[in-house]
């Protein structure tokens, strides 16, 4: 888990249009990243599993792990590699027991945390990596958590023993900065649905993460 995590941020409407999230998934694909996840807050199971059904498959082509938020149920049903859960959602200790359940050990859990409790907990209690954030004030929430900052995500980043995920408000000149504090990967939401070519600024948060650059 390095470098660019992509998060397809789908709108209620682009669940009905396979084109749509086709397109972005290709976009976003083509700048190789480490992840590639598909974030629609407030679907029901069903327009979210019909959705993730063919991004599944693009992803197996281009050789790139397929995550779905939220849901552990989708993940499942639709054959996902990863699932990335917050602070509200299934709590992590049950989705380690439904994972072993399904008897999918592979699959990879993430989980949201927002401080430095939350991250060391989620470490300790078994997710395979964690998002952390917003390191930056954001916008794409409704109701935000305070901003970590860069300080804090280096304490975090310091002291749990899975990658951390940076997340939150990052712009494209901050990803340097945020690999500099010792996340293995950034997700960056606005600054990708606003690039006139996100999959250059996809390769550029790739870049970021590269020791030779």
């Amino acid at each position: 888990m390095r470098g660019f995590y992509a998060i397809l941020d789908a709108p209620a409407s682009w669940l009905d249009d396979p084109e749509a999230l086709e397109r972005r998934a290709r976009q976003l694909l083509d700048a190789q990243p480490c992840c590639l996840q598909l974030r629609a807050k407030g679907a029901n199971a069903r327009p979210l599993a019909a959705a993730a059904r063919p991004l599944v498959a693009l992803c197996r082509a281009a050789g790139v792990p397929f995550c779905v938020n939220d849901r552990l149920d989708v993940a499942l049903s639709v054959g996902a590699d990863v699932v990335h859960l917050g602070q509200d959602d299934l709590p992590l200790a049950d989705a380690i027991r439904v994972r072993a359940a399904a008897r999918r050990p592979e699959l990879v859990i993430g989980f949201s945390t927002h401080d430095r409790a939350q991250a060391m907990a989620a470490a300790a209690g078994g997710a395979d990596y964690i998002g952390f954030g917003p390191v930056f004030a954001t916008g794409s929430k409704v109701d935000p958590d305070p901003v970590a900052g860069l300080d804090q995500l280096a304490e975090v980043c310091r002291e749990v023993q899975v990658p951390v995920v940076a997340i939150g408000g990052i712009a494209l000149e901050a990803v340097r900065s945020v690999a500099q504090a010792g996340a293995s990967a950034a997700a960056l939401i606005a600054a990708i649905a606003t690039a006139s070519d996100p999959t250059a600024a996809g390769l550029q948060i790739r870049a970021a993460f590269d020791p030779r650059t």
